[in-house]
């Protein structure tokens, strides 16, 4: 562990969360069983103003993930999103009938209308968008809006959650996505055994699959797997100092598909390629883990 774990006591709100997810889903397995129905979409918003962001949580959190504090000023990192978002987030999936023990994060995109000053105290909008559910599988989009007083829509984000229903049965085997070969390497990382605890303590995100080696391994992964918003993050650091050229804020918009999950440890590469492709793998026309498309600020 590289991460300082005291960040811990920043992160009440998630872990609140974990628990009051944990708590409604053991109520379904031993409730009786729900047909899930999907709600109607638009959801409701949740709204609320919250306190600015620690500058020690701020500055650790870029450092973690590959950036530099210095190049970020006294603006919070845009990618750090889901520290603050995950709870509303949940907030927006209350009441639904499906089995949330099962869910998993599908990706995410991310939108920076402005920067966010670090001191200013954040204000949330949250809502459920839509439920794609074809019976073998529901997929939820959740939008996030962070603003401040001056610029409420400064920081629009979508969160895509996962969740199984039942098994399409056999069938062809699908042919697993893989990075371009003609991509553009513009960065590669090593990614240590730690790294699913180190931004657990910085997000507060604390599922045993990123850091309890016996549970990952009994869900089926050959060891504990990075999270996706942190391959998120990494992924948005090479864009700032590759096509960036080193600016956070050159980054307007992201969005990603988690397609296989990174297992620690481990190494992979960020590519791009001519048409603002961005993928995340071990090597060209190797496997993918994450896959998207950014786009730069007109300058």
């Amino acid at each position: 562990m590289t991460v300082p774990a005291g960040f811990v006591r920043y992160q009440g709100p998630v872990l609140a969360t974990l628990g009051r997810v944990a708590v409604a889903s053991a109520r379904q397995s031993f409730g009786p069983r729900m047909v899930p129905t999907p709600p109607v979409t638009p959801g409701r918003v949740i709204e609320a103003t919250i306190a600015p962001r620690p500058v020690d949580l701020a500055r650790a959190f870029i450092r973690n993930v590959g950036g530099s504090p210095e190049a970020y000023g006294d603006r919070l990192p845009p990618h750090m999103f889901p520290q603050w978002a995950v709870p509303f987030a949940a907030r927006t999936l209350d009441g639904l009938t499906y089995p949330m023990s099962k869910v998993l994060n599908a990706g995410c995109r991310m939108t920076v209308n402005a920067p966010i000053p670090i001191g200013e105290r954040l204000r949330i909008r949250a809502w459920l968008e839509h439920v794609d559910d074809d019976g073998t599988r529901a997929i939820f989009r959740q939008r996030v809006i962070t603003g401040t007083d001056a610029n409420p829509d400064a920081l629009d984000c979508e969160i895509r959650a996962f969740v199984p229903l039942a098994s399409r049965g056999r069938g062809e085997k699908k042919e697993q996505p893989l990075v371009p070969a003609d991509a553009r390497e513009i960065a590669f990382r090593r990614i240590g055994p730690g790294a699913g605890f180190d931004f657990a303590v910085l997000t507060g995100d604390f599922n045993p699959l990123h850091w309890f080696g016996p549970y990952a391994k009994a869900a089926g992964f050959k060891n504990v797997i990075l999270h996706g918003f942190a391959t998120f993050a990494r992924t948005f650091e090479a864009l700032v100092w590759g096509p960036g050229g080193g600016d956070p804020f050159a980054i307007r918009e992201i969005e990603a598909r988690f397609t296989r999950p990174i297992v620690l440890p481990g190494a992979v590469g960020i590519f791009v390629d001519d048409a603002n492709g961005v993928y995340v793998g071990a090597a060209r026309g190797g496997l993918l883990n994450m896959s998207g498309t950014y786009a730069l600020r007109a300058r």
